[in-house]
């Protein structure tokens, strides 16, 4: 065999290298957090999009004080906000902790609301005969519409208005001799339990 095939070709040793610069760093995303509720909160988070339409039955936009008893995650908040709604004339109701903090820093822009961290029901014995609130919209524990909803109605007043409106979203089977049906959902409205609701009416 001939030796020269190995041999090293006559070749440069050394070849010239560009210089490469660092890869630039890349942004993690953020993920949002899950916020985890204990089941006896019964928070059962109103999809934006029917709260929209809960918003829009309270009728014209304008200086109506306006009560949500069961603030949740916030989103009937963000509905309000969304049709125009001022957080100067919004009192929010949420008795659980967590989802409590979560609201302040879900609206600590340009839109601040603090929450009463509070049982409605209690808030409700406690202010009663203090004022009127000429809006309520809730979708209260569905295992007690009928306390939540009497406590709301016992606040319900025209307060210097011409009427006094409440839109809520209750369990089908809820019955009031004052309320007006305006939606029946579907029982996939929700994301954590399957339940038929509607969305009901009182003036006064």
């Amino acid at each position: 065999m001939d030796d020269s095939l190995y041999k090293r070709p006559n070749k440069p040793r050394t070849m010239t290298v560009t210089r490469r610069r660092e890869a630039p760093a890349t942004a993690l995303p953020v993920m949002p957090e899950i916020i985890t509720v204990d089941t006896y909160s019964e928070c059962h988070v109103t999809p934006l999009a029917v709260a929209r339409r809960m918003v829009s039955y309270l009728g014209e936009t304008g200086d109506f004080l306006t009560l949500e008893p069961s603030a949740g995650s916030g989103n009937l908040i963000q509905a309000l906000y969304d049709s125009g709604h001022s957080s100067n004339e919004l009192v929010a109701i949420e008795r659980h902790h967590k989802l409590c903090a979560e609201i302040r820093k879900r609206f600590n822009g340009n839109q601040t609301i603090d929450p009463i961290n509070e049982c409605f029901i209690e808030y409700a014995e406690r202010v009663k005969g203090l004022g009127e609130y000429p809006r309520i919209i809730m979708n209260p524990p569905f295992k007690k519409v009928k306390a939540h909803l009497r406590s709301a109605l016992s606040l319900l007043g025209p307060g210097g208005h011409d009427r006094a409106v409440l839109v809520a979203l209750v369990p089908i089977t809820f019955h009031h001799d004052e309320a007006e049906t305006l939606e029946e959902l579907s029982r996939d409205t929700f994301s954590t339990v399957q339940v038929s609701t509607k969305i009901i009416r009182i003036e006064r």
